[in-house]
């Protein structure tokens, strides 16, 4: 007979593996869903529906897996680490974008939390070390759930084309728009899509039931068919035609970056800083010249200028070990490998969105050639808990403040919508609720004095100011210049922050002493962070004509048209200036650009000839309010609030760099 403790601790193992058992299908169907979902999932409720509740999707698998794993490992006492081809390379490529985001990035929320984009590297890189735990079966249930996600994005943009969302009242509004796609971007779906295309093809090649064959066909077929629909919605004209910079641009870009910070670049997700500073001129000569970039037109452009050389430096070494390996497995017919070399050239040329890192990595993660490669890192349960206990920590403060941040970005939302619903109340209330949660996103701050200052000039417009109305524009102007302020702290090397914090110091020039020098400042520093931008320099030009200082309105004017010498409004606000010094003859000039510059028959051209009759009689020019682009710079108009408000002493604007 059997003793008790035999017994006893036969059935502790049986429990064991029970558990052992558990937490392991847990962690595969977990991953499986992970992959098969990611790149289609969409939440309402945010500025981004797209991005935004990916990242959120991502953290929440990635999490549950690592706590499951991490559980098991405590149970069995032993933590094994599975290695590999690929390591190196993605883990130099984490620490690439951890040190730039530390480091270089001024406003750390743009890279942790929208867009993201270290965030969404990390956690790809955290899905590919999770895959790599996996056995080769578990792997190919991974690939081909990556398939399957390929057939659910495809069936969405069929959807979409048939107006199958639009007819289903329960869906948000965004997905029943016309150009509504899962990832955001047609362009980006055609790359998803047609990275997949092999994976396919080689299951039909390989398979030899002739049910699955059929099924990888069909399968096939639909993916082919979301490719030609995407296809579709990116030709000109169309609302998902792709917009990018030129080659040209680009490279400029990059290659001033580097040279002012050739170690660690610009800083993650800090692009669009670089973009505005060193675009060359000829930018200006085209049709996009006033659209600002957040990336470069390929991903190895937008990873070089905003990481520098250790991000050359890694990405290189990760593209040498992926050459390796597609050379060595060549002779094999691995035909599914050829996915990840589609990427590899995918991102030589376009932009990468997340879905397309994300779907990188764990193509990697698949064919790494892990699971005969372990590494045994704990023997017992103490060495096992020790392992896991900064993990769980991590995870924790992850969920606490990731769950503010997802918070804060709701009641933007919601402020946003309040706002086009014309709710002041509640625009101004949630937007207050959005930067107590987060006050570390600058486009929070920025709103908010905009907001603020939307309100302090429609009180400051009352006719009879009553007491209280005077102190109430006098907290909401205070309030403004504190939240610009906050603004520009949190990005100090964005030039549109500094523009908001220059409107605010403008809009109150007409009755806070001291706000026109600060205008003047601000606008300065606007400029030199977008040196090329005409119409900054034309605003800072205004405020000098405001003031009466023609000279420097006159110089200022004068560099908007060197930017950009086709600038019909620059040509007219210089002629304004050269009007108001009583220089006819080159007003006259300015003026007659400006008629060659306009279309015949435009409002514009009624206005520039209006103004150029004006001047031939030697009278000062007009503002004529139904132009469409032609804007005379603007006088300081009279207020109602009298005596003009005292602004406090720390009203002052942050000091330039």
């Amino acid at each position: 007979m059997m003793p008790l403790t035999l017994k006893f601790s036969q059935s502790i193992l049986i429990g064991t593996l029970s558990m052992e058992k558990l937490l392991n299908s847990i962690q595969k169907y977990l991953v499986v869903a992970g992959a098969a979902l990611f790149v289609v999932f969409v939440l309402p409720g945010f500025p981004s529906p797209y991005h935004v509740p990916k990242e959120i999707f991502a953290a929440v698998i990635i999490s549950l897996a690592l706590i499951a794993s991490l559980i098991k490992s405590i149970i069995k006492g032993e933590s094994k680490f599975f290695r590999g081809k690929f390591d190196i390379g993605i883990i130099l490529l984490v620490i690439a974008y951890l040190a730039t985001t530390i480091f270089r990035t001024p406003n750390k929320m743009e890279a942790f939390f929208y867009p993201g984009t270290t965030t969404f590297v990390l956690l790809s890189a955290l899905f590919y070390l999770i895959v790599n735990q996996f056995t080769r079966r578990g792997k190919n249930a991974v690939l081909l759930a990556l398939f399957t996600s390929g057939i659910f994005l495809s069936v969405s943009i069929l959807f979409t084309q048939l107006g199958v969302f639009a007819k289903i009242p329960q869906l948000p509004t965004f997905m029943k728009d016309p150009a509504f796609n899962p990832m955001g971007a047609s362009l980006q779906s055609v790359i998803y899509l047609f990275a997949l295309l092999p994976i396919g093809v080689a299951q039909i090649i390989k398979e030899k039931e002739i049910v699955k064959r059929i099924f990888f066909g069909v399968a096939s077929a639909v993916i082919i068919f979301g490719i030609a629909l995407s296809g579709i919605n990116m030709l000109p004209g169309k609302p998902q035609a792709p917009v990018l910079p030129s080659w040209q641009t680009s490279w400029e870009v990059v290659a001033e970056a580097l040279k002012q910070s050739p170690l660690l670049g610009v800083g993650s997700a800090n692009y669009l800083s670089a973009f505005n500073v060193y675009r060359p001129v000829s930018y200006n000569g085209t049709n996009l010249w006033q659209v600002r970039f957040y990336s470069a037109n390929n991903y190895y452009f937008t990873l070089m200028t905003e990481l520098g050389f250790i991000g050359i430096a890694a990405i290189t070494i990760l593209l040498i070990s992926i050459y390796k390996k597609l050379s060595l497995d060549y002779k094999s017919k691995a035909w599914e490998e050829i996915s990840i070399a589609i990427l590899v050239l995918a991102f030589a040329v376009f932009p990468a969105a997340p879905a397309l890192i994300f779907l990188f990595m764990v193509l990697l993660a698949v064919f790494s050639g892990s699971e005969d490669k372990p590494i045994t890192i704990a023997t017992n349960k103490v060495p096992a808990i020790i392992v896991a206990s900064p993990i769980f920590l991590a995870i924790v403060a992850l969920a606490i403040f990731g769950t503010r941040a997802v918070m804060a970005e709701a009641n933007y939302k919601k402020s946003l919508d309040a706002l086009t619903a014309n709710d002041a109340k509640n625009t101004y209330n949630y937007m207050v609720q959005a930067v107590k949660l987060n006050p570390y996103v600058d486009r929070y701050h920025a709103s908010l004095a905009q907001v603020d200052m939307a309100l302090a000039n429609s009180l400051a417009g009352k006719k009879d100011l009553t007491e209280e109305d005077r102190t109430a524009v006098t907290q909401l102007v205070q309030e403004a210049i504190s939240e610009g302020k906050a603004t520009v702290t949190l990005n100090s090397s964005r030039s549109s922050n500094w523009e908001v914090l220059a409107q605010i110091y403008r809009s109150i020039m007409s009755f806070a002493e001291g706000s026109d020098q600060y205008a003047i400042q601000t606008y300065s520093q606007a400029v030199a962070l977008d040196p090329i931008n005409p119409d900054l320099r034309i605003s800072l030009g205004g405020v000098y004509y405001a003031l009466g200082d023609y000279d420097n309105a006159i110089g200022a004017f004068q560099l908007a048209v060197v930017a950009k010498g086709n600038s019909a409004n620059a040509h007219y606000n210089l002629a304004a200036a050269y009007a108001a010094k009583k220089d006819y003859d080159k007003a006259i000039a300015e003026v007659n650009t400006v008629i060659s510059l306009v279309p015949q028959g435009s409002d514009d051209y009624k206005t520039a000839q209006a103004t150029l009759e004006q001047l031939k009689k030697q009278k000062p020019a007009t503002t004529d309010t139904t132009s469409q682009n032609l804007t005379s710079p603007e006088t300081v108009t009279e207020s109602n609030i009298k005596p003009p408000i005292t602004l406090p002493s720390d009203s002052t604007p942050p000091a330039t760099q």
